[in-house]
């Protein structure tokens, strides 16, 4: 069976020489190419020039940490980032997954465990051009961008960043049903992600700030407690109000 990922160029940023060699071995044997940055700012530098698809970026580099670099990246690119640190805190994970990173490998891991987290990366971000264009309107308040992946929330455009989007858009082409969270962990993050309910819970929480006009009471994206979630059935509405005004 052919190798999907063979060939995808992946950049090593870390300052611990065995670490990005330990790295750079165990990924080339899975078919990818690895380039290396030894601090952030060569990081960034390499994203601009390289162009990789994908980002191993360790937390604790000098002249530019982890984070700092990562929110350098996000002002040029959208590239997936994996962020790697010895930390394990759910701050440091919140603060990763809010700057934009797609992931968070803890060390010690091993090459197998990152390898999936590479692969499982590359395969939801490969298709960021989702699906199907045109504005979608749920409400006066709300619209949805699919061709720009926005959301237009009173009149304002505003960007999702592609999990993000994924996110919303499993849910609004779901609307009115309930999605287990098992599903959409796997949908939109890969298998590997199954289980993991706090980080699913992590990314609603991004898209109610985003979207809703009162995050505690949530008009749009719905908790069905103990299950999932589920989007407001906004075509069955409208098609009642029309049924009205007919």
């Amino acid at each position: 069976m052919d190798n999907p990922f063979a060939g995808k160029l992946i950049l090593v940023a870390d300052d611990e020489r065995r670490m990005v060699q330990f790295i750079q071995k165990n990924l080339e044997l899975d078919g990818f190419r690895v380039i290396s940055a030894s601090n952030g700012l060569e990081a960034v530098e390499k994203v601009r020039t390289e162009l990789p698809d994908l980002v191993l970026l360790d937390v604790m580099m000098p002249e530019m940490d982890g984070f700092e670099a990562l929110q350098a990246i996000r002002e040029i690119s959208d590239v997936p980032v994996i962020m790697l640190t010895v930390k394990g805190e759910e701050a440091d994970k919140h603060l990763a997954f809010s700057s934009g990173a797609d992931d968070y490998v803890t060390k010690p891991f091993s090459p197998l465990e990152l390898s999936d987290r590479c692969k499982a990366v590359l395969r939801r971000t490969a298709d960021r051009s989702v699906h199907s264009g045109g504005i979608v309107k749920v409400d006066d308040r709300l619209q949805i961008d699919f061709a720009r992946r926005e959301v237009i929330v009173d009149g304002k455009r505003i960007n999702l960043r592609p999990t993000e989007w994924r996110l919303l858009y499993h849910l609004v082409q779901n609307a009115g049903w309930v999605m287990p969270s098992e599903v959409l962990l796997q949908k939109v993050w890969g298998f590997e992600y199954k289980d993991d309910v706090q980080l699913l819970r992590l990314y609603i929480a991004y898209l109610r700030q985003k979207i809703e006009e009162d995050t505690n009471n949530p008009k749009y994206i719905l908790t069905e407690r103990g299950v999932g979630y589920r989007f407001v059935d906004f075509r069955r509405q409208q098609e009642g109000k029309e049924a009205e005004a007919g």
